[in-house]
């Protein structure tokens, strides 16, 4: 017999075989691929705790900007104002003066 002959007598098991080979061959070039095409993890420059410190303390600048423009700019008031205790105070007695709110 010659080559392909034999060849073409080959069993469904040999031939499965050789596509199960072929197929486990192609998943492995395709890992070597993908592993030498991978890049690396990102490195952040600002970490996730320092973000969050700094969002907590925007939001406080912000809060405190907000109150000054809005008592010093529309209420027509001393911006510096705002962070006294007896201002609040005032604003608390306006807002709750028709009210049974015990002192």
């Amino acid at each position: 017999m010659t080559k392909e002959n034999e060849t073409h007598h080959m069993t469904r098991e040999e031939i499965r075989k050789q596509k199960h080979e072929a197929q486990e061959q192609e998943k492995v070039r395709k890992k070597e691929e993908n592993n030498s095409r991978k890049i690396p993890g990102r490195i952040r420059l600002i970490p996730i705790w320092l973000r969050l410190i700094l969002v907590v303390i925007f939001l406080f600048i912000s809060l405190a900007a907000g109150a000054m423009i809005g008592y010093g700019v529309v209420g027509d008031g001393n911006p510096a104002d705002v962070f006294e205790r007896d201002t609040w105070y005032h604003i608390v007695d306006i807002i709750y003066k028709d009210t049974d709110v015990p002192e």
